[in-house]
């Protein structure tokens, strides 16, 4: 459980780093778990399996320039091909965490991602906001909780986050990355008055926990070095979460509940109930 202090911290900041919660031989079970599914040699099979950069259409690199060798393997909904990924996103300390900076007493997952920088290939996740690339749901209220699979540093392309920029409002179409990599805002008139755009590395241990809100500034650059950098990601809504679409999303094919309705069913389960 976070303590006061902590759950000020997240409220002020828009993240937070939690503690270690997977040991050693637990990281590694997903790891091979991970193996298995990328490979494509999983019974059943996740959502998503692709390399992110090579989506032309995604909004997150319209604007970018990269090699086209560079790669971030992103798979969507790992829980659903995997019963090891479905407990790990039961977690209890996660989703006990998850409940708090929600301030709800009902967690359910919206959907999970993993998202696996290679060695020296593994290229750069843009600027960019959750919650406006998730059009199907609102409020604005969901929380991820980010555990690294290998030590996320900033020679392998860690996230970097903006403080404070969960409490600007939705800038996803004005975010745009300068050549090295820092985020910048392409009317800042629109920014509220004492808006600071400054970019914090963090820096996420093996095994540990790091928590953001759906509206926190984040991105991560290239992986230039030898070392892997995977990562799980469960992104949990609150259960007030309501399915509010504009346009499409991967989920959108999941959805059993009529537009306006709290969205939840099988595919959106509930791992937390106070």
């Amino acid at each position: 459980m976070l303590n006061a202090q902590q759950v000020a911290q997240f409220e002020k900041d828009g993240f937070l780093k939690g503690d270690i919660v997977l040991d050693d031989e637990q990281v590694e079970r997903l790891r091979e778990e991970l193996d298995l599914v990328i490979a494509g040699k999983s019974v059943k099979k996740p959502v998503l399996n692709h390399n992110m950069l090579s989506a032309e259409s995604d909004a997150l690199y319209k604007n970018m320039k990269m090699s086209v060798n560079e790669k971030v393997v992103q798979i969507v909904n790992i829980w659903m091909a995997s019963d090891l990924f479905l407990q790990h996103a039961k977690h209890p300390v996660i989703t006990e965490e998850i409940a708090q900076l929600c301030a709800s007493d009902t967690i359910r997952i919206w959907h999970d991602q993993i998202q696996y920088k290679p060695p020296v290939s593994g290229g750069p996740t843009g600027w960019h906001q959750d919650h406006p690339l998730w059009p199907i749901i609102q409020p604005a209220d969901l929380v991820s909780a980010w555990v690294a699979l290998d030590d996320a540093v900033i020679e392998n392309g860690c996230m970097w986050m903006v403080p404070g920029s969960h409490k600007w409002g939705d800038h996803q179409k004005y975010l745009a990355n300068t050549p090295d990599f820092k985020p910048y805002h392409k009317q800042p008139e629109l920014l509220p008055e004492g808006a600071v755009v400054e970019a914090v590395p963090f820096e996420i241990k093996k095994g540990q926990v790091g928590y953001h809100h759906s509206l926190t500034w984040h991105g991560s650059p290239h992986n230039r070095s030898q070392l892997k950098r995977r990562a799980i990601a469960v992104h949990y809504m609150p259960g007030h979460t309501r399915y509010e679409p504009t346009t499409r999303h991967p989920m959108l094919d999941y959805v059993e509940v009529a537009q306006g309705e709290i969205l939840k069913g099988e595919h959106f389960p509930v791992v937390y109930q106070a």
